[in-house]
């Protein structure tokens, strides 16, 4: 017996509505991206760092993007001059959350 069926005997006049459906809806972020977005590795001062840009949309979104990027990845990094700066070598996986979220990620350097 579920959550949902234990409700139903307590509440059985309590009519259920889809909330899934609705929080697809809401939940979804649209990605307007044109050209694809640039990940490129290089090396500053010896280390390795990954770095994001060509994202075409708001300023605030690629910032929260960053900030997501470095709590999925637990690393360190920032946001300057439209640029997401990813410190290591995360191509593959930043890559593959991009791609999850929805957008066209293209891989330059090495």
């Amino acid at each position: 017996m579920d959550l949902k069926d234990q409700l139903k005997n307590l509440f059985p006049e309590h009519e259920t509505e889809d909330i899934s459906e609705e929080k697809n809806e809401e939940g979804t972020d649209l990605w307007l991206q044109d050209d694809p977005i640039i990940c490129k590795y290089e090396k500053r001062k010896g280390k390795p760092i990954t770095i994001l840009e060509g994202y075409t949309g708001a300023d605030e979104d690629f910032k929260l993007l960053a900030k997501e990027l470095k709590q999925k990845l637990s690393v360190g990094g920032s946001y300057k001059n439209e640029k997401i700066i990813i410190q290591g070598d995360y191509r593959t996986q930043i890559m593959e959350i991009l791609k999850d979220k929805g957008f066209n990620v293209k891989r330059v350097g090495g």
